[in-house]
């Protein structure tokens, strides 16, 4: 479907998905004891859970210009108080060279971080990587997620972010709308005397990208295509993208492209600043008479 309409994304990969094969027992590795247990135990029969090198040679080899970004090595939640540096480095280590052993390229340089939970942002700027999905800046401001959901049905438009470089120096490109937080029976509900609502805020915010300055940062998990509507969402979105592109309004960019383009910009912005500080001339004193 991103194929058909040159829709480029950043697919945010398990990195132990990039091996062909392993023991499960990843001796050396700081998790706690037992976080390879269920490799070693029920998944040990299930390479499709373990392995999947030929889905990301798919993605790698789309007509349209994906980007390969880093979902830590084992689902590890960086934001866990739990979670050490030692720990997160050992993630984002071993998922670079997993991605660079498979050909991966180029190396990858954004992050999801696992259940969104931003965390060890020193370490990912000391492990080489640029950016990273940051949180959704309407989550706090809303309130609890059923008002979040009320107002996306109510006509709300999801909010433009501004990515932006952190004490790091890693681009935090915020979170704007995750196309499935609106399921269940209220989402059938709503489809019976309305239509999707995640569908029509989608579209109001690509449509408020169009008018305005501003980055409209849609995700999703690949899993949650489950059912004929999941897919008729999906790609009644990326229908919209592609005409709202069409007529000029937007482009599309990958995580990578964002940071890119924020780090020129920023760049640019010193490089002015020092030129005008440079040019500047001072008044000489002078004693009062």
């Amino acid at each position: 479907m991103l194929d058909e309409h040159d829709v480029p994304a950043t697919w945010a990969v398990v990195g132990h998905l990039f091996l062909q094969d392993c023991d499960g027992r990843h001796d050396g590795h700081p998790t706690p004891e037992g976080w390879f247990a269920r490799e070693r135990g029920e998944w040990a029969d299930r390479r499709d859970l373990r392995f999947a090198p030929n889905l990301i040679a798919a993605v790698a080899d789309a007509d349209a210009d994906h980007e390969i970004g880093c979902h830590t090595f084992s689902h590890v939640e960086c934001g866990d108080p739990q979670t050490t540096p030692e720990t997160a480095r050992a993630e984002l280590v071993a998922s670079l060279e997993a991605a660079a052993s498979a050909s991966v390229e180029p190396a990858m340089t954004s992050v999801v971080f696992p259940r969104n939970w931003v965390g060890h942002r020193d370490v990912l700027a000391r492990s080489g990587f640029t950016c990273y999905r940051g949180t959704d800046p309407n989550a706090d401001a809303l309130g609890p997620d059923a008002l979040r959901k009320a107002a996306l049905v109510t006509g709300a438009t999801p909010p433009l972010v501004e990515p932006s470089v952190d004490e790091f120096g890693l681009v935090d490109v915020p979170a704007s709308l995750y196309l499935f937080g609106f399921e269940g029976a209220a989402r059938r509900l709503c489809e019976l005397v309305w239509r999707d609502p995640i569908v029509a805020a989608a579209r109001r915010g690509i449509d408020a990208a169009a008018r305005s300055d501003g980055v409209f940062h849609l995700w999703y998990h690949p899993n949650n295509l489950v059912t004929d509507d999941d897919v008729a969402r999906l790609r009644a979105v990326v229908e919209h993208i592609d005409r709202r592109r069409a007529d000029g309004g937007i482009e599309v960019e990958t995580m990578a492209d964002v940071a890119r383009r924020v780090r020129s910009e920023t760049d640019a912005g010193r490089r002015v600043r020092t030129e005008v500080g440079a040019g500047q001339r001072s008044r000489p004193e002078t004693d009062a008479e």
